[in-house]
């Protein structure tokens, strides 16, 4: 693939991911509680797909788990933290302005491959926890109140879900970018794409807040 090519995916994905409105992405139910294991169980799986600034991501990570030793490892951290975030949702933790948080945490992302850092592995593992509490917390307001079975079901959903896009995000990179040594503007292209995408989702979440 060309640099113009990297070019145009990378607009045409920020202009796509704008047109979406972040309001609606955070709540695969349309805002229901899940009653049932298999509600909870749907839910996990739309949630992240519908809230782009989780997908984004989720994105991220399975870009640098292609270009890092021991990629899976970096991905795995991800989805347990992001359980672990859940459950403090679930309990009723306070955690103040996370939606900044996850949008700071694409901007992260997004600035990390667009600079190389793709031999950081130690880096990229402690983002990942780190922003997994993040988006988990998020992901925890659809089943605030639900039953436990419908909690299950909502945590097996959302760690399917994720590892499916991360994995699919490394092997489509592995495919396409080959390395960020051999198409440095390929890495760069999509790093920059999803660092727009997070300051977008940053000034929402501030005229919001």
């Amino acid at each position: 693939m060309t640099q113009n090519t990297f070019k145009r995916l990378g607009l045409a994905a920020v202009l796509l991911m704008a047109g979406i409105s972040s309001a609606a992405a955070h709540h695969a139910m349309g805002g229901t509680t899940p009653t049932t294991f298999m509600d909870g169980f749907l839910s996990g799986i739309g949630h992240p797909v519908i809230g782009i600034d989780h997908l984004a991501f989720i994105v991220a990570i399975g870009i640098a788990a292609a270009f890092v030793s021991g990629g899976f490892g970096i991905i795995a951290g991800f989805i347990a933290a992001s359980s672990i975030g859940v459950l403090a949702h679930v309990i009723e933790l306070n955690v103040p302005l996370v939606e900044l948080l996850v949008a700071a945490s694409v901007i992260v992302a997004g600035a990390a491959l667009a600079i190389g850092l793709t031999g950081a592995r130690g880096g990229w593992l402690m983002l990942a926890i780190i922003a997994g509490l993040f988006h988990g917390y998020a992901f925890g307001e659809t089943v605030v109140g639900a039953e436990r079975n419908v909690i299950g079901g909502y945590l097996i959903g959302l760690a399917i879900i994720q590892a499916v896009i991360a994995t699919l995000a490394m092997l489509a990179s592995r495919r396409f970018l080959v390395s960020a040594e051999q198409s440095p503007m390929g890495l760069r292209a999509a790093g920059g794409a999803l660092t727009a995408l997070g300051l977008f989702l940053l000034v929402i979440s501030l005229v919001e807040t």
